[in-house]
């Protein structure tokens, strides 16, 4: 009972992200997958809470179902979230965004497309390796030389997943 305590006062106030991302730490440690974001997004009239998961050789429809069905039950019996939303489990996929340090350093040395917010030098988009990190910048190579970017600079960095496999 003091679990659910806790989880309610997170809850006036709290960032959603943050108490979602608390509770399915454990849950999918127990199912042996990684935790690669958790996304609380409002898509028209409709918000959806996106859990998604990666794993070394895949994550298949049954991690997926492991990870959602203790979760739902748990979102179920706190209720820490007031409005309506869908519960979605899903793997990162080949395109993956990276946005947290680790993502960045788990793909370094790969091809990576990066979206600027604005263009540098009429760069918008574009593909590039991925050298380096430090702290919020990553060091990609481009055409033969090096660039810095901020990656509060850029509208989204993935992995580039219009290669053949």
């Amino acid at each position: 009972m003091a679990d659910k305590k806790k989880i309610v006062a997170k809850k006036k106030g709290g960032n959603t992200v943050a108490l979602v991302t608390e509770l399915v730490e454990p849950i999918v440690k127990e199912v042996g997958v990684d935790l690669w974001d958790v996304r609380f997004e409002k898509e028209g009239s409709s918000w959806f809470l996106r859990i998604i998961i990666d794993k070394e050789n895949g994550v298949s429809i049954d991690d997926c179902e492991a990870v959602s069905r203790p979760l739902d039950k748990k979102l179920d019996e706190l209720d820490p979230i007031d409005q309506a939303y869908y519960l979605e489990v899903a793997s990162a996929g080949l395109g993956r965004l990276l946005k947290k340090p680790w993502h960045f350093e788990k793909y370094i040395g790969q091809e990576i497309r990066i979206r600027l917010i604005r263009a540098i030098d009429s760069l918008k988009e574009f593909e590039a390796i991925l050298d380096a990190i430090d702290g919020d910048v990553i060091t990609v190579s481009y055409e033969g030389a090096q660039m810095q970017i901020a990656i509060s600079d850029t509208a989204f960095v993935k992995l580039n997943d219009d290669k053949d496999i």
